[in-house]
């Protein structure tokens, strides 16, 4: 109640083969009235509205006779690119002069998104440019309401930025699918859009984290000094991250602690958490050739391997010849766990 979905399709032949986020959906009771003008359905107190007038189509949302947003003239469409023989749909929804777009996932560029063009892609790009880690194709606006785009595509966002009085995003293929949520309060939108996409559980933790970050010479003098900097500075510490160098040079990802700067780390690691803190170290699913964990890992078939079925596949992106975990194979994941678990057993 009080969220409702719309689908605009252009060539309902055409194929999706995933993936689809999954939506707990209920049957939930609904009103539907149409006049000799109009189509109005109803969800709790939200309501769309669609104008079936030949002058031009238009869907509003209103909850009661609050009137939130709308797609009307030129704002829906469909697009085709002659050279790459890719079809789009296009959707905008108008804003008003004052109001504001929060959201859109992680991302390392002003707060409040109006005048920026956003790219539900995730990428590599540091937390120094307009690339993210974590897209996620949902907006809030101080009017009340939230949208969330139903594609897990490369959906691009135009927010305020091409048109300043609209929300506009578009999607690869031939229909487009957006889910409207109202609150008023932002707490209220994300409880309803939680509830339909999935809630997290509860994070290991809310304080603040530490990290040595790419500092390449370091040993537990120099990350006690970090900690002690942030006491002397009355700054709360909750958890204390090893950023790559944990590990030697030439052997991400093995899991072996680098014994010539950290030769005791339980005992290390016991200190810092006698200090409160919780204790996180960097990992990735990749393993460089030097080690003996890819000897291992190759050798049983727990590797990606190439499509010519030449052997194992490596890349040098991040390490020398480094290859790729197999997690599409059962044994290679209790292999990784089994990799993983010896760390949690250290602390």
């Amino acid at each position: 109640e009080g969220v409702i979905k719309v689908s605009a399709v252009h060539h309902a032949g055409a194929l999706y083969k995933g993936p689809i986020a999954q939506v707990n959906q209920k049957d939930t009771q609904v009103e539907i009235t149409e006049t000799d003008t109009q189509v109005i359905y109803r969800s709790g107190s939200l309501r769309a509205v669609i104008d079936k007038a030949p002058s031009g189509y238009r869907l509003a949302f209103y909850e009661g006779e609050k009137f939130l947003t709308e797609s009307s003239f030129r704002n829906l469409a469909h697009m085709y690119n002659n050279k790459t023989e890719k079809a789009y749909m296009l959707e905008q929804l108008s804003i008003d002069v004052d109001e504001y777009i929060y959201g859109l996932g992680e991302r390392f560029t002003p707060f409040v998104k109006n005048g920026q063009v956003v790219e539900m892609w995730n990428e590599d790009g540091g937390t120094a440019s307009q690339l993210s880690y974590k897209s996620v194709p949902f907006y809030m606006t101080n009017r009340g309401y939230g949208v969330f785009v139903d594609h897990t595509d490369n959906v691009s966002f135009e927010v305020a930025s091409e048109k300043v009085e609209y929300v506009g995003f578009s999607v690869p293929g031939e229909e487009i699918r957006y889910i409207f949520f109202y609150g008023p309060e932002p707490k209220k939108i994300l409880k309803s859009y939680t509830a339909l996409l999935g809630r997290p559980a509860l994070p290991w933790s809310f304080g603040l984290w530490l990290s040595t970050s790419f500092t390449t010479n370091y040993d537990e003098a120099t990350v006690t000094s970090f900690i002690d900097g942030m006491l002397k500075r009355d700054i709360p510490l909750s958890v204390f991250h090893f950023d790559c160098f944990w590990m030697k040079e030439f052997h991400w990802c093995d899991f072996e602690w680098d014994d010539r700067v950290f030769p005791n780390v339980r005992e290390m690691l016991a200190r810092y958490k006698a200090r409160g803190l919780k204790i996180c170290v960097w990992i990735n699913p990749y393993i460089a050739q030097n080690t003996a964990l890819f000897k291992e890992g190759a050798k049983k078939g727990y590797l990606l391997k190439r499509s010519d079925g030449m052997g194992v596949w490596q890349t040098d992106l991040w390490q020398a010849g480094m290859g790729v975990v197999d997690f599409t194979n059962k044994e290679a994941c209790a292999w990784y766990s089994a990799q993983l678990r010896r760390l949690l057993d250290m602390g």
